[in-house]
């Protein structure tokens, strides 16, 4: 059974998610603040380990967050490292456009340390 879409909508502390697994694009944007970051993100993080399963032949996962604090910041990283495995187990191909506000240097600075950190390509993209 095909993997469906997963779609969450943005609230005052939680972000956007839109997960369309037939085109391969990924996007998730807003602000990162959940009360329970455990909560939101893992149900998340487990639809990911059923698209490395079978993705697509390209992924592009687009990062338009505004804010998100320190307990975000970890389970972004674990959605990278997921999405990473895309091309460690099925060859595809994996990028990261990640967009940031033109006045906001830290945002763009967080991209390029999550890049750093995990190697999968990113574009750094001022919004």
């Amino acid at each position: 059974m095909p993997l469906k879409t997963l779609l969450i909508e943005k609230t005052r502390q939680t972000p956007f998610i839109h997960f369309i697994p037939e085109e391969g694009l990924f996007k998730i944007g807003g602000r990162s603040i959940p009360e329970n970051t455990f909560a939101f993100y893992e149900p998340v993080i487990a639809w990911l380990e059923d698209y490395v399963k079978d993705p697509a032949k390209v992924t592009v996962f687009e990062v338009h967050l505004e804010y998100f604090n320190t307990s975000s910041s970890k389970f972004i990283l674990e959605l990278f490292r997921k999405l990473q495995q895309v091309k460690n187990v099925s060859g595809s191909e994996f990028e990261v456009i990640w967009f940031y506000d033109k006045d906001d240097e830290e945002m763009m600075e967080t991209g390029e340390d999550y890049r750093d950190l995990t190697g999968i390509p990113f574009k750094i993209v001022e919004a």
